[in-house]
This record gives structure tokens, C-alpha cells and sequence, in this order.
């Protein structure tokens, strides 16, 4: 685990990466996201994790239930804008109590330059509350392990269902190609 003086020369997707090992996450739900690409790339590496590539967001609710139906935590990896497909299946997490955990990439934020990612950016925290998943929020490197470590605790140890926002600014706005 990363002391929080250390995270950033550790990387804060280490981090992250860390947590998950700690709290013995076995399954990775993901659909691809440059945010995540580090984070990404160490669960693809890891042979206690297995990675699961999703087509749409919404599959990874049902990959998390059936994890923990066959025994093992699991986390679902996604950005923003991935977070209105998933609201429905929420609604599963809810009413079987699953544990569950959900690191999202933020967009529609800081230095974005695509206006059709700031709706679902700005409403996320909301969508996540309206279907009682309590939200964390990292906005720098040092806050990263500790928000990932309080989060696995409650989701896997406390049955709260839990998301990591990871700010925009943390992960760097993207730009047009140029």
C-alpha cells in the first residue's frame, strides 16, 4: 500500500492497483478509457486479477453480481459518461446488497473541450446517489490511496456500495488531435 506522501511517486494508478491487491479484488470489469490505460495495463499483467473486457458499461453490474455470487470481489472500471448506462442495473446492487465498487475516470470537468461530455460529468455524483452508491472523490495524486483504501474498506468490508470519482484534473483534460 502507498503511505500518502508516497502516492505520487508511486503513481497514483499504482495506487489504486494496490488497493484493489489489498482487498483481494480477482476481477476487473472495464470498458477501454485512456484514464485508466495504466491502471489498465498492471490488472492485465497481474495473474491474481483477471480482466474483463465489457462492450457497454451496464454488463459490468452483471459481471460484479456474478463475481461475488462465485466468490470473489471485483471492481467495475469505467468513465463518466458510462455511468447513465449502469443507472437501471444499479438498482441490483441495491436491492441484493452486493458489494460493490466502481472507479470512474471524470469528464465534462476541468479543461474539457467536448460539450457533450459535461452533462453526464456533471450529474455523476447524483446518478450514483439516487441509486445508493455512496461516492469518494480523488482531484490529486495524494489523495488517491487513501480515497481507493477507504472506499474497498466500505464496499467489501462495510456492504456500501462505493464509487471513486478520479477528477478530471487528475487524469489530465484530453485535447483534440491536432
Amino acid at each position: 500500500m502507498a503511505e500518502a506522501g508516497k502516492t505520487e511517486s508511486l503513481g497514483w494508478p499504482a495506487a489504486i492497483h494496490a488497493a484493489l491487491r489489498k482487498h483481494d479484488v480477482r476481477q476487473v470489469a472495464y470498458v477501454p478509457d485512456g484514464g485508466h490505460t495504466e491502471l489498465l495495463q498492471r490488472v492485465h499483467a497481474d495473474p491474481a486479477m483477471t480482466p474483463v473486457l465489457l462492450t457497454s458499461e451496464q454488463e459490468g453490474v452483471g459481471v460484479v453480481t456474478g463475481a461475488w455470487l462465485g466468490g470473489q470481489r471485483s471492481a467495475l472500471v469505467m468513465q463518466s459518461s458510462g455511468v447513465g448506462n449502469c443507472v437501471n442495473l444499479l438498482s441490483l446492487v441495491r436491492l441484493c446488497q452486493l458489494p460493490f465498487l466502481a472507479l470512474v475516470t471524470m469528464r465534462g470537468e476541468w479543461g474539457e473541450f467536448n460539450p457533450w461530455q459535461v452533462p453526464m460529468g456533471s450529474t455523476t455524483a447524483q446518478a450514483f446517489a439516487l441509486m445508493g452508491v455512496q461516492v469518494q472523490r480523488a482531484e490529486t495524486p495524494d489523495e488517491v490511496a487513501p480515497v481507493m483504501q477507504a472506499a474497498c474498506a466500505m464496499a467489501f468490508e462495510g456492504g456500501t456500495p462505493m464509487a471513486v470519482l478520479l477528477a478530471q484534473r487528475l487524469i489530465g483534460a484530453k485535447e483534440f488531435l491536432k
